[in-house]
């Protein structure tokens, strides 16, 4: 009796011990992502990054209700992603998803996802909505308060939100709508950096703009001004954008030639074409990193867009480059993933999920098929191997669950694969 009762207080006080240990080991797991930063995430394989949108209407005012976004955010999850951006602050959605990612913590502490936060910043009379024409000089009257909602969200959850970013392509000028001049981005990251120092914002925090490569000096010398090179000195580092699909269009001749062997096959031609393209976006890259460090400076350059449209009924799709296609897309995303993962760079790949407001009316427009995802959460060509993995078994979007494009007839897929143009065929009229 006495050995029974012995032996029932030690394994009473075994559990007690091994629960107050498991429960210090999940704190103490919780307290080190907490204290992750934007320098111990970028560049990290382990925490890949997604530019994200999770709109699925091409009503662009029904915003994504909590229950979308978590099921977005269980998906991206899924497939290793645990950095995402978001573009602007002017609509609920980013603050939506933040706090969304926030209780999705609390009720699982092994899930993670942190944030590089977009606050949206363009000119005076943008998008034709002042009392003229744009003015590039001068700034939008809300773009102080755009600031200040980024401000207060990295304050209210800085668990999650790791980096700021100052503008979508709001300098790069074919963008003749809404940028604005290097001196308006710089004024605002100086602002940011300057609440680092005083203590109002995490001193952890990394502050950047994320924009063209030709907007960072990889281009024209147009963009080669003093403001410029103020701002590469004051961010914490470069997000560039590189988009090689456009370029089919707009610079076709790395696209299409040279062939080394006109006797290829379709498939080596257009596997060769998918590596000029890889090769072009590492030039767009180098061409950035020349620029700065001609400047005495070494920052980190983080891909902060890159991405290739499944389907184009213009200028990139038959009756164009030929460039837009679901096998296509899954090559980049490949040949993006193995570069930037190699070279320790982050890829905030654009984007998780088709969304129907871009683009205009019409449903053949490229920007409205950038996403991995369709809107109804079929996975497109690129993530066939990872349903096949059961990688999204149980997760559903919009209530359905994870299949295959073409019913995954990966036959019936090639035939809608398009073979870029040879040299000769190549449109002169761009």
């Amino acid at each position: 009796m006495k050995l029974s009762k012995h032996i029932f207080i030690t394994v009473i006080l075994s559990i007690f011990i091994w629960s107050c240990n498991q429960k210090s080991k999940s704190k103490e797991q919780m307290q080190t992502k907490s204290q992750l930063t934007a320098e111990d995430i970028l560049g990290n394989p382990k925490y890949l990054a997604m530019s994200y949108g999770g709109y699925r209407y091409a009503d662009h005012s029904i915003e994504p209700t909590a229950e979308e976004l978590k099921e977005d955010m269980k998906l991206l999850s899924a497939m290793g992603v645990k950095l995402i951006r978001t573009y602007k602050l002017l609509k609920p959605q980013a603050a939506n998803l933040v706090k969304v990612i926030s209780d999705m913590k609390k009720d699982d502490p092994n899930f993670e996802m942190y944030v590089m936060l977009g606050a949206w910043v363009d000119c005076k009379n943008s998008f034709n909505t002042g009392d003229g024409e744009p003015i590039h000089s001068l700034e939008n009257e809300e773009n102080p308060a755009e600031i200040e909602r980024a401000v207060a969200l990295a304050n209210k959850y800085p668990d999650i939100i790791k980096i700021i970013a100052v503008g979508n392509e709001a300098m790069v000028k074919w963008a003749a709508s809404y940028y604005v001049e290097p001196n308006i981005i710089l004024k605002w990251v100086n602002y940011l950096q300057e609440l680092k120092k005083e203590g109002k914002l995490s001193k952890d925090l990394w502050i950047t703009s994320s924009d063209n490569f030709a907007s960072w000096g990889g281009g024209g010398d147009e963009y080669h001004v003093e403001d410029l090179n103020k701002l590469i000195k004051a961010v914490d580092f470069i997000s560039m954008h590189t988009y090689p699909m456009h370029d089919t269009h707009y610079q076709p001749e790395f696209w299409q030639k040279p062939f080394a062997d006109e006797d290829m096959t379709d498939l080596e031609k257009i596997d060769s074409s998918m590596l000029r393209a890889k090769a072009y976006a590492i030039a767009q890259y180098a061409s950035v990193k020349k620029y700065m460090e001609s400047l005495g400076e070494n920052k980190p350059i983080h891909i902060g867009e890159t991405g290739w449209a499944s389907f184009s009924d213009g200028h990139y799709g038959a009756d164009g480059s030929r460039a837009c296609d679901e096998y296509k897309e899954a090559l980049y995303y490949k040949h993006m993933r193995d570069w930037t993962n190699e070279a320790g760079l982050s890829c905030f790949y654009f984007e998780g999920f088709d969304e129907p407001w871009k683009g205009g009316e019409n449903s053949g427009n490229s920007e409205k098929h950038f996403g991995l995802f369709k809107v109804d959460g079929k996975a497109k060509y690129v993530l066939w191997d990872e349903v096949d993995k059961g990688t999204f078994k149980g997760l559903t979007r919009n209530g359905n669950e994870i299949t295959k494009t073409y019913g995954g007839d990966k036959e019936a897929m090639m035939k809608d694969v398009l073979v870029p143009l040879s040299t000769e065929e190549i449109p002169t009229d761009n």
